[in-house]
């Protein structure tokens, strides 16, 4: 991977059209490391439980696992809030996305904001368990 070459585009042919060039290699504390350019998006969109008009973002739950880094990859940031505070309601520490990385605010409905079609419960009953043996 560091000395390129890997097919980036291919040819109405099945050749190669545009190769990927070679990759920068370092040497931190005796270990060659290959350095890679981060990912930047031209869009991200995100959704937060909380925010401010300025951009100010709070994720509930797992939603704070990839929605900061998404925000912070997109040249524009879109984001969809659940409930839109006033600014200076916030609590500093709880923001997970501050304002500078958010270029838009979709303020949600009451409806809107309840319908999450892409959380589903999903509970089974408990595995009947047999004797421990030892």
């Amino acid at each position: 991977m560091a000395d390129g070459g890997l097919p980036w585009r291919y040819d109405g042919s099945g050749g190669v059209a545009l190769a990927s060039p070679p990759k920068a290699v370092r040497t931190f504390d005796s270990v060659e490391v290959v350095l890679e350019r981060g990912i930047r998006t031209d869009f991200a969109l995100v959704r937060a439980a909380e925010g401010d008009r300025h951009g100010n973002l709070v994720f509930s739950r797992s939603a704070r696992n990839f929605n900061p880094l998404a925000a912070m990859a997109g040249r524009v940031t879109v984001a969809e809030v659940e409930e839109l505070v006033e600014p200076g309601a916030l609590d500093p520490d709880a923001v997970h996305v501050p304002g500078i990385f958010v270029q838009r605010v979709v303020a949600l409905t009451p409806d809107q904001a309840t319908d999450k079609r892409i959380e589903q419960r999903t509970v089974s009953a408990p595995a009947a368990r047999g004797p421990v043996r030892g």
